[in-house]
């Protein structure tokens, strides 16, 4: 029933060979980052995908890159099997309008819009249309993303299956409950902000040391890249990488007193803290 275009493998014995067209209802930096990494990573060619939005603004990025789009929302869904919507919230409620007559039961809808609930998406929706919710971060842009979604009443474990097969190329990808996801903008929506903001740091202090800034910075960066696999790859509590770091009366415990003096863990646990509760009140609003 997948429309003709990419071929992406999902998980053996879920959904064998799907041909897939992929279709974004806006053309914004998170929605143009999340195309730029299935496409970079082989999962669907460009032509097909399609991006619809009112302007030529952010098109003429898609166009380069080999992709189809249009200035007609009802053309993507009449084009798309998965469906992404990628449009600013308060422009979301009239776009459901305008689409809803074009939604199938062939489709897929995947929302990245902040702030707007599966309950919401389902009563602007059919009935019935399988519709997922999307978290992604900017770091999908180059396959290094942290992304969580939870499904819709109408969406199965098949479509779980086919949005993690085909976003694990973008990045981590975990199916969580929806109370998580405003949780998961706290930490690592708005969270990449946070590692810039003590990249910029450790690069300034290397700086103010003697170091060129432009070495600094990608030494920076190089340890934030470093320290994150070795999470990832030991599974290791963070605690026990610090600890294994620290030898007696050297170097890094001299460096953690002075960053627990000013209670560096307390200000970020307060950051991901101020980030969900903003989060919780969008989607109030």
């Amino acid at each position: 029933v997948w429309g003709g275009g990419g071929r992406v493998r999902a998980e053996a014995g879920v959904m064998e060979a799907v041909e897939l067209r992929v279709g974004f209802v806006g053309a914004g930096r998170m929605a143009g980052g999340m195309a730029r990494g299935l496409l970079r990573a082989g999962k669907v060619p460009a032509s097909s995908i399609l991006a619809s939005a009112p302007s030529d603004k952010n098109l003429d990025a898609w166009r380069e890159s080999g992709c189809r789009t249009t200035h007609c929302n009802l053309e993507v869904l009449q084009e798309s099997t998965l469906v992404f919507l990628a449009t600013k919230p308060h422009v979301l409620p009239g776009v459901l309008q305008e689409i809803r007559p074009a939604v199938g039961p062939h489709h897929v809808v995947v929302s990245l819009v902040a702030g707007v609930t599966l309950q919401t998406l389902q009563r602007l929706l059919p009935a019935g249309t399988k519709v997922l919710r999307l978290m992604p971060n900017l770091p999908c842009v180059v396959q290094a993303g942290a992304m969580v979604f939870a499904r819709g009443s109408g969406a199965g474990d098949e479509e779980a299956a086919l949005l993690k097969t085909l976003l694990s190329s973008c990045g981590l990808c975990e199916e969580v409950p929806e109370s998580h996801i405003n949780i998961h903008t706290g930490l690592s929506g708005s969270g990449v902000a946070y590692v810039y903001l003590f990249a910029e740091a450790l690069a300034e202090g290397a700086v103010k040391m003697g170091m060129p800034g432009g070495l600094a910075s990608r030494i920076a960066a190089q340890t934030l890249l470093g320290a994150a696999k070795m999470m990832l790859e030991t599974g290791e509590h963070p605690a026990k990488l610090r600890g294994d770091v620290c030898t007696p009366g050297g170097t890094t415990i001299h460096a953690l007193h002075q960053l627990e003096k000013g209670a560096l863990r307390a200000t970020v646990m307060n950051a991901v803290e101020a980030a969900t509760n903003r989060a919780c009140e969008m989607a109030e609003d």
